[in-house]
């Protein structure tokens, strides 16, 4: 019995994948875009100039705009110099209608010629008036003003005497306190004065008083500490005698 031949046989991947063929492509390649259909040089000429074209008839338009504008301005413009020389023109026939008739009628030049006169009086009147008005009116603004800066110098000369008058209470109460301080501040010498004698009498009294306490107070010591060691030397005597006397014994 023999061994089974377990061995498989070796497939290069790159021989399979072209053995197989090129792969079906989902889209356009770049050879399709390199081989796209494109314009001829005359074909794109041809869309220049229907560009051109198109801008033209815009300009046409805006021209033809323009036109239409000017002449409506025209027109305003005649309309309004036919009205200022309609005007004109009405003035000036009414000057030589009414020269002709001075011509005509001299009683009608002289009731004019009166009328001018009265008229002229009329204005010359009242520019008297309003010249007598304004005058006034100024005469009053004059006087409010001075009246004004008189009541204005008026009341600054009475704050000025009432600060015065102010400064002047001030001073004199200051001056009456100071004095009052002074006053109480020398009576308050004069008392201190007397306690310092009073208290220097008192204290030169106390010192020789405690002098002679403190000197008492020596003494009662001095024997209270002498009975103290006579005492201690009795005892020890006392003792002493005793420890012979049981000795002997």
């Amino acid at each position: 019995m023999g061994k089974r031949d377990n061995r498989v046989a070796y497939m290069n991947p790159i021989a399979m994948a072209r053995s197989r063929g090129p792969a079906p492509s989902s889209g356009p390649t770049i050879q399709d875009y390199l081989n796209r259909p494109r314009p001829t040089w005359e074909e794109v000429k041809e869309q220049l100039e229907k560009k051109k074209k198109g801008s033209k008839a815009l300009a046409e338009f805006e021209e033809r705009m323009n036109e239409n504008w000017k002449k409506e301005l025209e027109k305003h413009r005649e309309k309004l110099l036919s009205g200022s020389e309609s005007t004109s023109r009405k003035k000036e026939k009414k000057k030589k209608e009414k020269k002709k008739s001075s011509r005509l009628s001299p009683s009608s030049s002289s009731s004019s010629s009166s009328d001018s006169s009265s008229s002229s009086s009329d204005f010359e009147d009242e520019d008297k008036k309003q010249g007598k008005k304004r005058r006034k009116k100024k005469h009053r603004s004059s006087r409010k003003s001075s009246e004004n800066s008189s009541s204005d110098s008026d009341s600054d000369g009475k704050d000025s005497l009432k600060n015065k008058r102010a400064k002047e209470d001030n001073e004199r109460e200051k001056d009456t306190k100071s004095l009052e301080r002074k006053r109480k501040k020398a009576d308050h010498g004069d008392g201190m004065l007397s306690t310092e004698s009073s208290s220097e009498s008192e204290h030169t009294e106390e010192v020789p008083a405690k002098k002679k306490k403190t000197s008492e107070e020596k003494e009662k010591n001095d024997k209270t500490k002498k009975r103290k060691k006579h005492k201690k030397h009795g005892k020890k005597k006392k003792k002493k005698t005793a420890s012979s006397s049981s000795y002997s014994e």
